[in-house]
């Protein structure tokens, strides 16, 4: 992809000036900021319309920003030359004289950090002096930004400027693992679990429906396109969108499929697209074919049923 410095220049010096801005990922959208300024970190919160308690992700451009910042471990360093960049957070123990704002941590001393892999993104925090908290470019608990013209829809003239990049390669936020001890997923993610334990050569546990909130993506209710969702749905109402894995011969307006011939990372690619066609369009309620709940489709199948918490 063509980098356009101007765009870079322009989103640097709003950046600088404590802005927040809307940067690509391969993931999805980030609502950025500067992750050592408080002022920066609180008009992310306010502009999500995000609760307090609930902690943003670090982008850094590379390991070696990283270090004045937090501790690592081999497990770290292992996973990060092997997926990184890429869609993988890690949640690490924050040093005591980190910058880190307060409110991106909810004053915790633990830190998730990811190092995304677009390279616009990738361009600009090369340029930066600092790193960006950035979580995903929606309202709170609304569907994920995958395309500038998603963010544009939820935020309008609230957002000072929006860093083109295309759409998002994956369209599924990170996987989020926790390093501090015994390594152990706290978010399903664009990154294949299977893949990270083919890595470190063992099963890692999967914590990912916790009662108390950690890490970004674990809310009863979120990525919600604002209509209800039912899930492994064989028939469909009046009126209801039908979500279907793979296309099929039989095509009718109310039905919407994410992937051509059943690939699990197009589907995912098309999950939060679809999602928001669907509300444009009108339909009161979802219904959704059952998702094969294998590899990314565990993803899927995890946003989808937290979107149904309606």
């Amino acid at each position: 992809m063509k980098i356009n410095l101007a765009n870079i220049k322009k989103a640097k010096n709003l950046l600088n000036n404590n802005e927040c801005i809307a940067i690509p990922t391969e993931t999805v959208y980030g609502l950025a900021g500067n992750a050592y300024s408080n002022k920066a970190c609180k008009k992310i919160f306010k502009l999500k319309k995000r609760p307090k308690y609930n902690p943003l992700i670090v982008h850094y451009h590379n390991y070696h920003d990283l270090k004045k910042d937090c501790n690592f471990n081999n497990t770290f360093l292992k996973l990060y030359k092997k997926f990184s960049p890429g869609p993988i957070t890690f949640i690490l123990d924050l040093k005591k004289n980190s910058k880190i704002s307060k409110f991106v941590t909810n004053k915790k001393m633990t830190l998730a950090v990811r190092f995304p892999k677009h390279p616009v993104t990738r361009n600009l925090l090369k340029k930066l002096s600092f790193p960006l908290a950035a979580p995903s470019a929606n309202l709170s608990k609304r569907v994920s930004a995958v395309c500038s013209s998603d963010v544009h829809e939820d935020f309008g003239k609230k957002i000072k400027y929006i860093l083109e990049g295309g759409k998002s390669s994956i369209g599924i936020e990170s996987t989020i693992i926790d390093l501090r001890k015994k390594p152990q997923i706290l978010r399903l993610g664009g990154l294949d679990i299977s893949t990270i334990q083919s890595v470190l050569n063992k099963k890692i546990k999967i914590r990912n429906n916790q009662s108390k909130i950690t890490v970004p993506g674990q809310f009863k209710l979120h990525y919600s396109p604002g209509i209800p969702i039912r899930m492994n749905a064989k028939k469909i109402k009046n009126n209801e969108a039908y979500i279907l894995f793979k296309r099929k011969k039989i095509s009718k307006p109310n039905y919407f499929f994410l992937s051509k011939k059943g690939d699990l990372k197009e589907a995912a690619k098309n999950l939060y697209s679809t999602l928001r066609m669907i509300k444009k369009n009108k339909y009161s309620s979802i219904a959704v074919c059952k998702i094969p709940n294998k590899g990314l489709g565990k993803t899927i199948n995890d946003r989808l049923i937290r979107a149904s918490k309606f």
